[in-house]
């Protein structure tokens, strides 16, 4: 069989691509785990720069805003001055932005500079694929997206425990501060490791597609905005989300129109038309969902209702990192070996039990294990989905569109992550709700249980030394107290089982795959090696 190194072409044979990988990778974990690594220091950043918490939560939303915008255009940004200068500039612009972030004295330019990481960081996920794609053959991408998946799953589930044993123990702007040695070094490795195949190299700006722009970066800006702060405004009886909702749907649908006409558009939608690609890109939208909402989900459930701090709850989703960490090369080697479909769907399988046993097993009385084990169980499928997924979808994409397609992969996971938060967060209120709704008609005088445990509440407190009036509050208020948490546990658990309900679905698509044949590519490398 060839070695890898030897794939590329002559003037690239300088570095190993497996270095080169690690070196992108370094730059994009950096990126990702921005995403998350703030979630639990907004209470501090608020009280630092003398804002309200509602007006701090725009330091995610500045973020993800910029972030989803800058996705689908960076294969055309690319393009137009060269994948590694594009890549360098991201850096360069991630590292700088970070480091105003570090020093903002003000709510405004923290928001202000968060905005520009944003738009800097989001050009770093699928230029970093595009590149490996580039290092390595179609038969030993599946390793390498092994490594791809530490910085894009592993990333974001790290994010909220580094971020608050950093708050706790230091400052929120160490959370900046940290990216900066580690964005030098990625640029000053790139720079010296990095080459653009032909493909890659600048093609100039021939003609500027304006309105493409335009209605990408408008509809994509403000869909993240509605899906952002839809919970938190109460969605469409909102005038606010109401106006952003039409006003992103209206540019959406035009953006599609428009580029489906365009020869070189700025987003190639055509590429889904691709049933490999356009089925991985759905799958991985599902896997960005789960895995985003469930690992939302979690620290909010044990923060509210256990009265776990901000670093025990992301110790629980720690774990589960490891798990990834530990089955990511058993998938990339199996990838090699076993045909894609069949691990996707045990991947699916997996994550799906592991949701729906959530759904069965947690209630008021689960302890820290308890949670450690669930998060673990429906980590395990994750590996097995993230990498035979990007291995089918690009199974079949041209080289000279390996970077268009890495956009719209990056774009269909990330935009999975913000509508799973934001439906299932909503989902979560609304069922909540539900479940106060039936426990009240409990409540009512003559049923035997509500009428046994408010006697014994209201003998207890009046054995404390409290007076009968105020005892039989007391009680009542504890009573109601216990149902509010038991409404919440109900609805945790019916969001739960709605995720497993979704990798269902997934399942259903998963069948739709191409069969690819791993060891006839295997056997085709070594028939042209000995030749």
């Amino acid at each position: 069989m060839t070695d890898t190194a030897t794939f590329t072409a002559p003037e690239q044979k300088t570095f190993n691509p497996w270095l080169i990988a690690v070196v992108v990778s370094l730059a994009t974990f950096m990126e990702v785990l921005d995403t998350t690594i703030t979630n639990v220091s907004l209470s501090h950043i608020a009280g630092s720069l003398a804002a309200s918490q509602d007006e701090s939560t725009w330091v995610l939303t500045s973020y993800l805003v910029a972030n989803g915008i800058i996705l689908p255009l960076s294969g055309w940004l690319s393009g137009v001055i060269g994948r590694k200068k594009f890549f360098l500039l991201c850096i360069a612009g991630f590292t700088f932005a970070s480091f105003m972030c570090a020093i903002s004295t003000s709510l405004p330019m923290l928001i202000v500079f968060r905005m520009i990481q944003g738009l800097a960081g989001g050009g770093l996920q699928p230029t970093q694929q595009a590149i490996i794609m580039d290092s390595f053959p179609p038969e030993k991408r599946g390793a390498v997206f092994g490594l791809t998946g530490v910085t894009l799953i592993v990333a974001p589930i790290l994010g909220p425990t580094l971020g608050g044993l950093i708050t706790d123990n230091f400052s929120w702007r160490w959370i900046f501060y940290i990216n900066i040695p580690v964005g030098i070094l990625a640029f000053t490795l790139v720079s010296q490791m990095v080459r653009d195949p032909a493909h890659a190299m600048a093609q100039g700006l021939k003609k500027i597609d304006y309105i493409g722009l335009a209605l990408v970066a408008i509809g994509l800006g403000t869909l993240q905005i509605v899906l952002d702060k839809g919970q938190q405004e109460d969605w469409f009886d909102s005038s606010f989300i109401i106006f952003f909702a039409v006003l992103s749907g209206s540019t959406l649908i035009a953006a599609v129109i428009w580029l489906l006409k365009r020869e070189d558009p700025v987003v190639d939608l055509k590429l889904l038309a691709n049933r490999s690609f356009g089925l991985g890109s759905i799958l991985i939208f599902i896997t960005g969902f789960v895995l985003y909402s469930s690992s939302a989900l979690l620290p909010i459930m044990v923060q509210s209702l256990f009265g776990y701090n901000a670093t025990m709850a992301g110790l629980i989703l720690s774990p589960g990192a490891v798990f990834v960490l530990l089955l990511m090369p058993v998938s990339g080697q199996l990838v090699s070996r076993v045909p894609a479909r069949y691990l996707v769907l045990l991947g699916l399988s997996a994550c799906g039990i592991g949701c729906y046993l959530t759904s069965i097993y947690i209630n008021l009385d689960s302890n820290y294990n308890t949670f450690v084990w669930l998060r673990a169980i429906q980590m395990i499928g994750i590996p097995f989905l993230f990498i035979p997924v990007s291995t089918l979808a690009f199974m079949k994409v041209p080289k000279e569109k390996s970077t268009k397609a890495s956009a719209l992969f990056s774009l269909s996971r990330n935009l999975g992550g913000s509508v799973g938060i934001a439906l299932v967060t909503t989902y979560l209120a609304r069922h909540s709700q539900v479940h106060q709704s039936h426990l009240v008609d409990r409540l009512v005088p003559g049923d035997p249980v509500y009428e046994g445990t408010l006697q014994s509440l209201t003998a207890n407190a009046m054995a404390h030394g409290l007076p009968q009036a105020a005892a039989g509050s007391q009680a009542t208020g504890q009573i109601y107290k216990e149902l509010l948490s038991q409404a919440s546990i109900l609805a945790y658990a019916d969001s739960f089982f709605f995720l497993a309900m979704l990798v269902a679905f997934g399942l259903i698509a998963a069948l739709f795959l191409p069969m690819n044949r791993p060891n006839a590519a295997a056997a085709k490398e070594a028939a042209q090696a000995a030749h």
